[in-house]
């Protein structure tokens, strides 16, 4: 049956996956698991994580607001997982027309589609893109510079990102108290991050409307 509200799609693959041994492989793709899932439980969703043959996988959010901050909290649990590869992400909003039964494996519809050619388009030295249904120049421009600020995130920061980001917003106490460090220390690590130059663009997709055309 084909859902009128708008999804969002998340279809990646591994960086230098072949390169790389199966240890690797594996604990990549359990930090992915174990991602999607602490997010959608924190969010009251179900991400429906599916690892396809090879290196690829998928995830879906049916509030399609959420997905910077998803991304975000994904990125930031990859990096802050020792001997994790990177992973590619393209992203799809749009309806289904099914969700699948078991996982994603069969799920199929407009989002689906989207996201997948945009993986299968993105150039090798990329990491995100987003198109589809709502999606302006704005909302390209937020995921252009997430990549660019991610890809300089440390493994503390990103850290300190995860624990920010799971149930976002998060104190800062609360963070220091889970990481076992001071409240000073989160600060720089989150500073650092950028942490605060994210929540304009967090609010921002947590407002914006998928259903109407962008007003860029």
């Amino acid at each position: 049956m084909k859902q009128s509200n708008p999804i969002a799609v998340l279809t990646g693959d591994l960086v230098n996956s072949r390169r790389a041994d199966k240890g690797a492989v594996g604990i990549t793709f359990d930090a992915l698991r174990a991602a999607t899932d602490d997010f959608g439980q924190a969010h009251q969703l179900d991400l429906r994580f599916t690892r396809f043959r090879g290196d690829g996988w998928q995830a879906v959010l049916t509030r399609p607001n959420t997905i910077l901050e998803a991304t975000l909290f994904i990125l930031a649990r990859l990096k802050a997982t020792p001997n994790s590869l990177a992973t590619r992400i393209g992203i799809g909003i749009g309806p289904s027309t099914s969700l699948g039964t078991s996982d994603l494996a069969d799920a199929d519809g407009p989002a689906f589609i989207t996201s997948g050619r945009l993986l299968d388009s993105m150039s090798p030295k990329r990491r995100l893109t987003i198109a589809g249904q709502g999606i302006g120049q704005n909302q390209t421009a937020i995921l252009d510079l997430t990549e660019f600020i991610t890809a300089g995130w440390t493994t503390t920061q990103a850290q300190a990102m995860a624990h920010a980001l799971r149930n976002y917003p998060r104190t800062q106490d609360d963070i220091a108290s889970e990481l076992g460090i001071t409240r000073q220390a989160v600060q720089s690590r989150l500073a650092g991050a950028g942490l605060a130059y994210f929540e304009t663009s967090i609010g921002a997709f947590r407002h914006h409307s998928f259903k109407t055309p962008p007003q860029d």
